[in-house]
């Protein structure tokens, strides 16, 4: 590796499977569109893998994500108002594991993508007195009012953030106006819309009829929620459609699925955990979907028209997606299991109001969002004598 190859942090969880998604899309987006020079990226599960205690607290999360969605409000509201993020007792244990990895690593600029993970590196860069030589820069992935505090910490550099609604969070939230830039939401490029053409393509390599209206029931990445109960409502209506069901890593799930998709009377494939999720949304003509920030914008991205659970109230973080899709008009909101029959037959009747649905996604999404987010990122970098004589030190 050369003195001056740029070397890049990225520091994530994962809680749910938004954070993971943007911390891929990130690192995917420097080997594409990093100009110039090459660089080298390094992520890191800066909450699971630094302490036992801090991996039960996202396991705990995920549980509740999975099993218990309701609660999440509860959970919400006492993370806000105990702020672990910011406590001695949580940075005191995470620090001696995360301070390790940096000095064997040691980053040029360091890239947060979850609200737990900048106060423990904002720490540890005035521990090692390099707060003024390695910006700091958190990429938002909640997109609409209501997010997390732990997103704010005073040492970031630059906070970059998908909309307006987003930025104006952290100006409420005391965020200074020149730290915020608006690059939108980091979405791994594979998300894109495809033709008609590619589409069938997609279908015919799931096993599926190509030229049938699919309906993509999508569990997320620890699967659960209230998705599988709004499919079990699916299956009973008798509908010329044919349906994916994603189980994500919950191998239970995907065999109670197979079992209600038995029932069904049309075709259905249920699928466990796949890392193929864009070519499920390219294949499907609706997604039924929890809104999570980047579940939304990927499928937003593929042009994919959502039919979102809302069947409990959504997390916080989560409400103004919600409002967001259904003003905009690129969305469906759920509010009953049993009308999900009812829901997709409206778009089965009403090719209007389908195509009027798919045309609304493509002003919900910024073009070139993760190019956005890498070019703000590598303006960031220390000159290449800077790097150099950073590395000589090291």
């Amino acid at each position: 590796m050369s003195q001056t190859t740029p070397k890049i942090l990225i520091i994530s969880s994962d809680t749910g499977g938004g954070h993971r998604s943007a911390a891929q899309a990130l690192s995917e987006g420097v080997l594409r569109f990093w100009q110039g020079e090459s660089a080298v990226v390094r992520v890191i599960k800066a909450v699971e893998e630094s302490h036992k205690l801090t991996e039960k607290g996202v396991n705990l999360y995920n549980w509740i994500l999975r099993n218990k969605q309701h609660w999440m409000k509860y959970y919400y509201w006492l993370i806000n108002k105990v702020r672990p993020e910011t406590r001695s007792f949580f940075l005191n244990r995470c620090a001696v594991y995360l301070k390790e990895q940096f000095e064997k690593w040691c980053p040029h600029i360091v890239v947060s993508v979850h609200p737990m993970t900048q106060h423990i590196f904002a720490r540890i860069l005035k521990e090692l007195k390099l707060a003024d030589q390695i910006p700091l820069v958190t990429v938002v992935t909640d997109p609409c009012y209501g997010f997390w505090k732990g997103w704010v910490c005073d040492e970031v550099s630059l906070y970059l953030v998908a909309n307006e609604e987003a930025r104006q969070q952290l100006l409420d939230y005391g965020v200074a106006p020149e730290k915020i830039k608006i690059s939108g939401m980091p979405i791994h490029p594979k998300f894109h819309e495809i033709d008609e053409t590619d589409a069938k393509t997609a279908r015919q390599a799931f096993g599926l009829n190509p030229e049938k209206f699919t309906v993509f029931v999508n569990a997320g990445w620890v699967g659960g929620g209230n998705i599988p109960q709004i499919f079990r409502e699916l299956v009973r209506g008798d509908l010329d459609v044919q349906a994916v069901f994603l189980a994500g890593r919950n191998e239970e799930l995907r065999k109670e699925a197979e079992e209600i998709a038995k029932t069904a009377k049309f075709p259905v494939k249920v699928i466990g955990y796949s890392d193929e999720i864009e070519k499920l949304m390219q294949s499907a003509n609706v997604m039924v979907s929890k809104l999570g920030g980047l579940t939304t914008f990927e499928a937003l991205a593929c042009r994919l028209p959502i039919i979102a659970d809302a069947t409990t109230p959504p997390m916080p973080q989560e409400a103004g997606t919600v409002k967001l899709i259904a003003q905009k008009g690129a969305g469906i909101l759920l509010e009953n299991a049993s009308d999900i029959v009812l829901t997709v037959q409206s778009l089965l009747g009403d090719s209007n109001k389908y195509k009027e649905m798919k045309a609304a996604t493509v002003n919900l999404a910024i073009p070139n969002s993760t190019k956005n987010i890498i070019a703000e990122i590598s303006a960031l970098l220390p000159v290449k004598e800077k790097v150099a004589e950073s590395e000589a030190v090291a």
